[in-house]
């Protein structure tokens, strides 16, 4: 077997013996995160990514692309780092989400926060989605903020049928939004924010809050129209993502086009409400 690659497998099998256990905790998710990126800075990209993702993982550079074989072709380059800030597991433990800032060291040093979905499988946490937006070195600090589940709940009988319904209530949501974005602009943001929500934007430090993410939109963005790729939804019916492409025309008559991922919360009053967004740069 070449030296090389008998190395990356065993870096790998050692890496994935240690990490990743998922015990349906926001904690544990939040220790893999870690554990990935001080794994990524000890033994590069590639094997890091190689280990932590999914098979069938995408990351967005800057368009989606199955993770295993983007980083298969990549160096395994360690100026990556992140920590994340705030993170979500669902009720059902079977996926969740962090957030945070990232640094990444080159001819320059580059800023930006990341935004990845996380899947359980035979009791580990497996990377399923990731993507970010960069912006200038950072002024202001973000508190950690990892919520764990209230409670736990996964139904007993959660078929495909069940699953699939589940789905196509997420994708009727943001059907919605969509029609709503054509006919108001960014202002039909306003029923569909969380108080706490968060946006990832080009170019600007995490948007918190509904009213600093609606006065965002509002001063920036005169339409936007969204073109869902996929939905999904948590067998605990708390979370559930989307992801697809955002054309947004600007008010200085500028048009641009973005891949999106949004997470929503379902509320109290069984409406489901968008809690962290980002908008990464399509490549056209």
């Amino acid at each position: 077997m070449n030296k090389f690659l008998y190395t990356i497998i065993a870096v790998s099998m050692t890496l994935g013996a240690y990490a990743q256990k998922s015990d349906g905790s926001t904690k544990s998710l939040v220790k893999a995160e870690k554990e990935f990126a001080e794994d990524l800075a000890k033994h590069g990209a590639k094997t890091a990514f190689t280990t932590y993702s999914a098979d069938d993982a995408l990351v967005f550079r800057p368009n989606p692309v199955n993770a295993k074989t983007f980083y298969a072709g990549q160096g395994d380059d360690k100026g990556l780092s992140w920590n994340p800030v705030y993170a979500k597991v669902a009720r059902s433990g079977d996926w969740g989400f962090t957030t945070g800032p990232f640094t990444a060291d080159g001819e320059t040093k580059t800023y930006g926060q990341y935004l990845s979905v996380w899947k359980a499988k035979e009791g580990k946490w497996e990377l399923a989605m990731d993507l970010g937006v960069t912006h200038n070195k950072p002024l202001n600090k973000v508190e950690p903020l990892f919520i764990e589940p209230k409670d736990f709940y996964k139904p007993k009988f959660a078929g495909d049928k069940q699953r699939a319904a589940g789905v196509d209530i997420i994708a009727t949501t943001e059907k919605t939004l969509n029609t709503m974005l054509k006919s108001y602009g960014a202002a039909a943001f306003a029923g569909f924010l969380n108080p706490d929500a968060r946006v990832l934007f080009p170019g600007y430090e995490p948007i918190i809050g509904k009213d600093k993410a609606l006065a965002f939109f509002n001063g920036m963005v005169k339409n936007m129209t969204l073109k869902t790729t996929k939905a999904n939804k948590a067998d605990g019916g708390d979370l559930a993502y989307t992801y697809g492409v955002a054309t947004v025309d600007y008010r200085a008559d500028l048009r641009e086009s973005f891949n999106y991922l949004f997470i929503y919360e379902r509320q109290a009053d069984h409406n489901w409400n968008l809690i962290v967004q980002v908008f990464a740069p399509a490549e056209r």
